[in-house]
């Protein structure tokens, strides 16, 4: 979906953050747009310094709202035990890069509608301050014209700022929550519909469905504006068009193909007896009798009653000194990140898109109580598609 490669601008809470070269297109015609229009709202020549640094702090609001928007899903999805690899901006906005998939109604519903969430209060707080500042009545009338996309000689260059802020996010609220899978309001429907029927394949089924009609919807938007003779924003939209149309086409295909393993539980096809190590024994007995022997680079931990505790990496336990390795236990070694094992009676469908699967090649399998009942490998999984 991205496109020209990214590179990263920092990072929050071990979420990289990185930007795509097309947003700096984006960028730059923002600030130019922006800068005549605060140019228009101060009486002002677009070049004056006043506009563009005006222009410039609307630029910076404005993707510093897209971030947060996007922050908003990674931070609930972690709630959740799922992972965040990125957070990327391009030039139709951003995109958030989870590790897996939810595995129920409630986290898709929560991680869904947490971006929305923060862009909502994003509004308020634009409001709030521009009505700090200006007075609520006359912050109201700005932000209305800001709305009808006029401006206001008027309006101070600070209250314009907030004005528009909170308009963009307003726009950008109202079309996120468009039922349009993979939109968030999609998402939202997705996840509303598979709590209804119980059926996640179904549930995605009909959200597709629902987004290429919304795609569909979009390009004949933009065909109609560019008939009218608005080119910019025709061709925008019939590009949302597209975007959308070809992501909800990618998720049908997909719930084509996993509806025929939508019945098969990990359980189903994984290694019942996978090798573990127990947590209690030392480092030095896990590199002599475990890594040397079977030449693996990992090992699941488990407790005296088979509790999964983690993994255990072959270069971790090098990092142990030689002196030391015999009086330093396993258990203190291990990787307990959560997204590194799945419930065994987790759908195999949910795993497709796990990027732990890929990564590590397998995932652990846990029961309802945290006992480590299997492995299951990227090629059972692909294994069981070849069956189905």
């Amino acid at each position: 979906m991205l496109g020209g490669g990214s590179f990263t601008l920092f990072h929050v809470r071990g979420i990289r953050i990185a930007v795509d070269w097309s947003w700096l297109l984006i960028l730059f015609f923002l600030i130019f747009t922006w800068s005549g229009a605060y140019g228009d709202a101060l009486d002002e020549s677009s070049t004056a310094p006043a506009p563009f640094a005006l222009a410039v702090a609307s630029a910076v609001g404005f993707f510093g709202s897209i971030l947060l928007h996007e922050l908003g899903h990674a931070f609930a999805a972690r709630r959740h035990g799922i992972g965040t690899l990125s957070i990327q901006l391009w030039i139709f906005g951003g995109v958030a890069q989870l590790d897996r998939d939810s595995d129920s109604p409630r986290s898709e519903f929560e991680v869904a509608a947490a971006g929305p969430a923060v862009t909502l209060g994003l509004i308020a707080v634009f409001y709030l301050a521009g009505s700090a500042i200006a007075g609520f009545g006359e912050f109201a009338d700005v932000f209305r014209l800001a709305i009808e996309f006029k401006s206001d000689a008027g309006a101070a260059g600070v209250v314009s700022l907030f004005s528009w802020l909170a308009m963009i996010n307003t726009l950008l609220l109202a079309f996120n929550l468009l039922p349009a899978f993979p939109m968030d309001g999609g998402r939202i429907a997705r996840a509303l519909i598979w709590w209804r029927t119980g059926n996640r394949t179904k549930a995605t089924r009909i959200a597709a469905t629902m987004g290429r009609g919304f795609g569909y919807l979009f390009i004949a938007a933009g065909l109609a504006l560019v008939a009218s003779g608005d080119l910019f924003s025709g061709v925008w939209l019939g590009l949302i068009g597209f975007m959308v149309n070809g992501a909800a086409r990618g998720a049908a295909m997909q719930t084509a193909l996993t509806s025929r393993i939508e019945d098969v539980r990990v359980a189903d096809v994984m290694d019942r007896e996978p090798v573990t190590i127990p947590g209690d024994i030392s480092v030095e007995r896990a590199l002599d009798e475990y890594f040397l022997r079977y030449r693996w680079p990992w090992f699941p931990v488990v407790d005296a009653a088979h509790r999964f505790l983690g993994l255990l990496l072959r270069d971790r336990a090098d990092e142990v000194p030689e002196v030391s390795r015999a009086s330093s236990h396993v258990a203190e070694l291990v990787d307990d990140d959560r997204s590194l094992f799945v419930r065994d009676d987790t759908p195999l469908d949910a795993l497709l898109s796990n990027q732990n699967l890929r990564k590590f090649g397998a995932l652990m399998a846990v029961d309802a109580d945290g006992r480590l009942s299997g492995v299951i490998t990227v090629e059972q999984v692909g294994r069981a598609l070849r069956d189905a």
